[in-house]
């Protein structure tokens, strides 16, 4: 197998882990190198600069357990990229597909409840535009949970996947990867809770007679 260069784009810390953890730990395993972008980070008096350190510490060990090749922080205001210029947003990921020229890109997915997601998901297009040298020729949209399955059905896009990813071997990577995140760690029945995590990679195994996996979108391959 030749080694890829996979980079997922990340609104906030946490929504890798939350949407792929498991297909990170499988992909480090098997030799890829995986890059993490998040785009991202909490300003006072939304939030404190405490809170903002200790989940980037958090971030930062939950990736080096998943076996992450290199994690960036981009500094943007979190829940207020709608006050930044869209080129800029543009600008800054077209940056990192330059310098990590990545084969597989993964992307949050443009129905996600968020605004920050809708906007990564939009700026990554443009970024990602197959009319430049090196651009990833491989593009999917992941799901996150208390995200993705907070929209609105019949009036915005639904998360239809049709890639999967499996992660038997990887699920308990994912959950110990998560569960550092002890700043977001939720009791159940909450969405972000070890038990829910669990849940719903059990339901998209099941649904492709796997035992555990991570269901994507597909945006465009290019052979």
């Amino acid at each position: 197998m030749t080694p890829l260069t996979k980079l997922i784009l990340a609104p906030h810390a946490d929504d890798e882990v939350l949407g792929l953890g498991g297909s990170i730990a499988r992909w480090a395993q098997e030799g890829h190198k995986v890059h993490v972008v998040v785009a991202t980070r909490g300003f006072p008096p939304t939030y404190s600069p405490e809170e903002e350190n200790a989940c980037r510490r958090e971030a930062c060990l939950a990736h080096a357990r998943l076996g992450v090749a290199s994690t960036r922080f981009l500094d943007l205001p979190a829940a207020e990229l709608d006050t930044l210029m869209h080129r800029e947003l543009n600008h800054h990921l077209l940056d990192c597909l330059r310098s990590l020229m990545p084969d597989e890109l993964y992307l949050p997915f443009i129905g996600d409840v968020h605004r920050d997601h809708q906007l990564v998901f939009q700026s990554a297009l443009v970024a990602a535009r197959p009319n430049t040298a090196g651009f990833p020729r491989h593009l999917y949209a992941y799901e996150t949970l208390s995200e993705t399955n907070w929209n609105a059905p019949f009036l915005t896009p639904a998360f239809t996947p049709n890639h999967y990813v499996d992660i038997s071997a990887t699920l308990e990577d994912k959950l110990e990867a998560f569960a550092i995140f002890r700043s977001q760690v939720m009791e159940p029945p909450h969405e972000r809770s070890i038990q829910a995590l669990r849940a719903l990679a059990t339901l998209r195994g099941a649904t492709v007679g796997l035992g555990a996996a991570e269901a994507f979108i597909t945006i465009r391959t290019v052979a």
